[in-house]
């Protein structure tokens, strides 16, 4: 898989809008609801594998007026709080999220958010930590298959008012990474180029766009 230099791309930022569902509608009805103030449910617990869009849905939460929580956060601050990824929390981290959590269950004025690789039975954590990620929504996020993945290419390019080559997409897909922010960055970055040069967006030129971004990442001190 081709190693890109990220920092030339400029994904889109992270919104509940310019998420793609896929087989995800259930948790993203349910975040919408909890940033509008209108969740039943206050603690949610999202889980999904890396590129399943869980960072994504976390990050479009503090865009929609959350906040990020850490360990040094006071337990009791109104609000959503957003903890993406809570695997790496040492014992500290685990007994802060715990009173966190509690307080969340006692005031209707606090909702919290957390998000993992896997789901809460088999997470290496503190027992009573798990258990208080199971009181409230626990959603699987599933990853977009190839056939959504390239559908979503397909809408983005048509939202532009985009023309690609037949092969242009599959092979975004089988060589380039492949989570969707990169991949729509990608495309959205080999517009300009094509553009700039009056040329199609084809494969050819993205490998030359690809190495003429190579070049230019190997140039810099």
């Amino acid at each position: 898989m081709r190693q890109l230099p990220l920092d030339l791309l400029q994904p889109l930022r992270p919104s509940f809008e310019n998420f793609v569902v896929g087989r995800n509608a259930e948790v993203l009805a349910a975040l919408r609801a909890l940033a509008a103030g209108s969740a039943a449910e206050r603690s949610l617990y999202l889980w999904g594998e890396a590129g399943s869009g869980r960072s994504h849905l976390a990050a479009a939460l503090e865009q929609a007026g959350a906040w990020r929580w850490t360990p040094a956060a006071d337990p009791e601050s109104t609000g959503i709080s957003v903890l993406d990824d809570v695997e790496p929390l040492d014992d500290r981290g685990q007994v802060a999220l715990f009173n966190r959590l509690n307080a969340v269950r006692a005031d209707r004025r606090l909702a919290s958010v957390v998000t993992g690789s896997a789901a809460t039975a088999t997470l290496a954590l503190r027992e009573d930590l798990r258990t208080r990620l199971g009181w409230g929504l626990v959603y699987q996020v599933h990853a977009l298959t190839d056939d959504e993945k390239l559908a979503a290419l397909e809408a983005h390019v048509r939202s532009r008012g985009v023309q690609v080559a037949d092969h242009l997409l599959p092979y975004l897909l089988t060589h380039l990474p492949r989570d969707m922010r990169t991949l729509t960055a990608v495309l959205d970055a080999l517009d300009a180029f094509a553009l700039a040069r009056k040329r199609a967006l084809t494969v050819p030129l993205l490998k030359a766009w690809l190495a003429e971004a190579g070049e230019a990442q190997a140039e810099r001190p």
